[in-house]
């Protein structure tokens, strides 16, 4: 599998959102709120905690856990571009300066 750069993460994060539109247009009358995006993200986010229980073996499970994480933490990044992306933010900008200001607060 390529490694992907952090650009063609957001961007074909991107495209892939504006074909869930369409479907959530056609299927709903109309697209997903920036606030329902939220939403959907808190809840990807609640479900890696859980898989992540059952993955150290601290919950129960009835299946195979790894499956399903690796695609709620893939979900997860995806969504975090996305709402980047829908709120106007720069994903790049906004990751290299919690890392630098991180970095500098661990420094000291």
């Amino acid at each position: 599998m390529k490694e992907l750069s952090f650009a063609e993460v957001v961007e074909r994060s991107v495209q892939i959102r504006k074909r869930y539109h369409l479907l959530e247009r056609e299927l709903h009358g109309k697209e997903w709120s920036v606030e329902e995006d939220a939403l959907a993200f808190l809840t990807d986010a609640g479900l890696v905690g859980r898989l992540t229980m059952s993955q150290q073996g601290r919950w129960p499970t009835d299946g195979e856990t790894m499956p399903e994480l690796e695609h709620k933490l893939g979900e997860c990044i995806w969504w975090l571009a996305v709402l980047a992306e829908r709120m106007e933010i720069n994903i790049n900008e906004a990751l290299e300066n919690f890392l630098t200001k991180t970095e500098k607060l661990l420094k000291n």
